[in-house]
């Protein structure tokens, strides 16, 4: 059986140049609050969308506020030109998606809503209303997501401050600085 270091290097090497595919993975680390300096899982949204084509070494993740995001953001000026971390429910993915372009966000990371979930991914798909977005929109497990917004909470942040993507294939396994409530 392939280690997923191996096989995550066979799968980003066979990407076609526009992004990745159905089933493949994104990476991003929190640089800054210390507590969760971890590099983090994400899948990317089926069909809708944009895709990566800038590294960002330092960029903002800003909780959506209110955190489903499925209308007007009481925080939407923080989220233009960052981007933005929304809890699942209340409207469809691409809903989401949408209201946080609509606010000048570069990209939406969507976290699962059940907090305990800490190995089951979502597939995002379009809603029926065939409506399209141009950011990227990514989903992120549900105990990622909560500890993200716990500890700003703690620290009374307004939000983390990440690098995404990530290469990971770079990275030695044992270098490798992974949530530690995850198994990878």
């Amino acid at each position: 059986m392939l280690s997923r270091s191996l096989w995550l290097c066979l799968c980003l090497c066979s990407c076609p140049a526009r992004g990745l595919r159905i089933h493949e993975y994104l990476y991003f680390q929190v640089l800054s609050p210390g507590d969760i300096r971890y590099i983090f899982t994400a899948t990317p949204a089926k069909d809708f969308g944009g895709v990566f084509n800038t590294r960002y070494d330092q960029i903002h993740l800003v909780p959506a506020d209110p955190p489903e995001a499925c209308g007007e953001l009481n925080n939407g000026v923080f989220i233009q030109d960052q981007i933005a971390l929304v809890e699942r429910g209340g409207c469809s993915f691409l809903s989401k998606t949408r209201v946080i372009q609509e606010h000048g966000g570069r990209a939406v990371i969507i976290a699962d809503n059940a907090y305990d979930n800490d190995s089951f991914y979502i597939e995002m798909i379009q809603d029926s209303t065939r409506r399209t977005a141009d950011i990227p929109a990514l989903f992120l497990l549900g105990r990622d997501g909560y500890m993200i917004r716990r500890s700003l909470e703690q620290h009374g942040l307004p939000w983390a401050v990440i690098s995404i993507p990530v290469n990971v294939t770079s990275i030695p396994t044992y270098e490798m600085m992974q949530p530690p409530w995850t198994f990878w």
